[in-house]
């Protein structure tokens, strides 16, 4: 597919997005799409470049190079109509905090350049969709901090944008409060795009279609979650033994390049990229009598993919 034509597909499309601060490259030559429906979980330790790239997608940050097109319009040569398409919640929302929920989303509108005529009902529907029917007359400084948060989503959605950026938005929650924007995020990527970046990995399991991994300004991964996790079990085991030997005579099986510990009696090995050693396993359990009593894949999961992928 030509650059153009998948310009034009995406909600959003970057190529080459990079960003330097003096001789530090914050960003170095990213790529994202994201196409209508998706749910992006945009992952990576903190100081790996995420806000930074998200600042650049928003058109809140210059890239130093690279191009930004948001459903087809390019964010550098036309940024009012393109920023006009994207709803964006930073990691501390913009709230002013003397005014009421209703003010703060009719000003949200207004700079949105909602018509007047559908300014009411924008924000009607933001208030329902967000969870703030009952409490639209109270001022934002005297929500909780997960009344707030949906404030700040519900800025990002009124206008009804294609795009839905959301820089952690669960941290400092409550678990209710943080499965109920988790669910709000879920029911948002039905009509939009949504990023979400985020360090919680459970997060990202429960909500994202699809995942990118950033380290040093780089992505290091980028597919669904199912395949990160498929690409991670296949080459590891768990083995259970009744009468073990030493870790080490474990060790030393063909094929196997490493073991650790998975509980009593149980050990996850892991297995050489290039042959498969199982049949000589299950075979020397039997000849030094083992005691064999557990042989299967080992689930892997976002967490250890993470650490793996980021260390």
């Amino acid at each position: 597919m030509s650059s153009h034509s998948s310009a034009t597909a995406a909600t959003i499309y970057a190529q080459g997005l990079t960003r330097r601060f003096g001789a530090h490259a914050a960003v170095k030559s990213v790529a994202l799409e994201l196409n209508r429906g998706e749910v992006l979980g945009f992952l990576g330790p903190n100081g790996a470049g995420k806000t930074t790239t998200m600042q650049m997608l928003t058109g809140n940050l210059a890239p130093t190079e690279g191009e930004i097109s948001i459903c087809g319009i390019d964010l550098l040569a036309r940024p009012t109509a393109a920023k006009a398409r994207i709803g964006y919640l930073p990691e501390n929302p913009p709230l002013y905090r003397e005014l009421t929920v209703d003010e703060y989303l009719t000003l949200a509108v207004k700079l949105h350049r909602v018509a007047k005529p559908q300014r009411r009902e924008a924000v009607a529907r933001a208030k329902e969709r967000c969870g703030l029917v009952d409490v639209g007359r109270k001022l934002i400084g005297t929500l909780s901090k997960g009344y707030q948060q949906r404030v700040g989503i519900a800025q990002a959605i009124a206008h009804e944008p294609d795009v839905v950026i959301l820089d952690e938005p669960t941290v400092g929650l409550d678990p209710n409060q943080i499965r109920d924007i988790r669910t709000l995020i879920r029911e948002l990527g039905g009509a939009h795009s949504v990023i979400l970046s985020t360090h919680i990995l459970p997060e990202v399991e429960a909500i994202c279609d699809r995942v990118q991994i950033m380290h040093h300004g780089s992505i290091v991964y980028s597919d669904t979650i199912a395949a990160l996790k498929a690409i991670h079990s296949g080459r590891t085991v768990v083995l259970g033994l009744r009468r073990p030997p030493a870790e080490a005579e474990l060790a030393a099986l063909p094929g196997v390049t490493a073991v650790e510990t998975a509980g009593d009696k149980l050990y996850r090995l892991t297995l050489a990229a290039d042959r498969d050693p199982i049949e000589q396993i299950v075979a020397r359990s039997v000849e030094q009598n083992w005691g064999l009593n557990h042989l299967a894949p080992a689930q892997t999961s976002l967490e250890d993919v993470f650490v793996n992928l980021t260390r």
